[in-house]
């Protein structure tokens, strides 16, 4: 039997809606947007049967079809499910946990990150008990460009898929250090890619300092990354790079727990 073949009779299924669901799974994997005649190719599955198949998650909001009408790309609904499954996952418990080692550790605010389209989702966050602080509350989202968490997802991305992803969203300017021309984020990113950690240096509130590290995944792509955020007259840039060892640390549990469900709440 074919790979192909193998593939198709995988993703059929034997129910109608097993065989939608499989079919996510496939679409949730892609990196771009794609076509009908594409999908055909590559599931092997039936042209009308694929087709028809589309149509429903795409009337379910869990697909939109693009400008053009030919491709497809993930749906509004589609992503606030991902969302929310990130939101409320059943790790959340010992993820907090080790954000509030982390905390208790460094004594600064820190936060766990994702990549929803264009924007930085707060999945956690846990505040220092000094007086001075930004709050800002799990479910917050913060534009990609502006964000040290952003600047992390956007430099594993290839550059064509981080070219579609900032065609689709305006650069806005949030303070005077706003990185609003495409050239100049792009150096950026390039510089993220060889140090391995991100600054947000008063790029999207002023007065606030952010380094940010990503969680490992097994896959190489991880949405998981874990931030510290201070106010400038407390931390510079000098003893945010101090904090990077436990944050690495912390990264490296919440990965684990991810990953393996096991519970490390120690990131001293």
């Amino acid at each position: 039997m074919s790979t192909v073949q193998s593939e198709a009779n995988r993703l059929e299924g034997d129910t109608p809606a097993q065989r939608l669901l499989t079919l996510l799974e496939v679409i949730s994997e892609k990196d771009q947007f794609f076509t009908l005649q594409g999908m055909v190719e590559e599931t092997g599955m039936p042209k009308p049967t694929l087709h028809r198949m589309l149509q429903q998650l795409e009337t379910l909001g869990m697909l939109q079809r693009e400008a053009d009408g030919r491709h497809y790309s993930r749906g509004v609904r589609l992503r606030r499910l991902a969302e929310n499954l990130l939101l409320n996952d059943t790790v959340r418990g010992a993820r907090h946990a080790i954000l509030t080692s982390l905390v208790d550790d460094i004594g600064e605010s820190c936060n766990i990150t994702a990549l929803s389209g264009g924007e930085i989702l707060y999945l956690d966050r846990v505040e220092t008990p000094a007086p001075l602080r930004f709050y800002l509350h799990p479910g917050s989202r913060v534009p990609v460009h502006c964000s040290a968490s952003g600047k992390l997802f956007l430099a594993q991305m290839a550059p064509s898929q981080r070219r579609r992803l900032l065609a689709d969203i305006p650069l806005k300017q949030f303070t005077h250090n706003t990185l609003t021309d495409h050239q100049a984020l792009e150096r950026e990113i390039e510089t993220v890619k060889q140090q391995g950690y991100a600054f947000d240096d008063e790029e999207f509130l002023p007065g606030l300092l952010c380094i940010a590290v990503l969680a490992s995944n097994p896959t190489g792509v991880s949405n998981i990354g874990v931030a510290m955020q201070a106010p400038i007259m407390r931390v510079n840039r000098e003893q945010a790079l101090s904090y990077l060892p436990a944050l690495r640390r912390a990264a490296d549990a919440i990965a684990a727990i991810c990953q393996e469900g096991v519970p490390a709440v120690e990131t001293a």
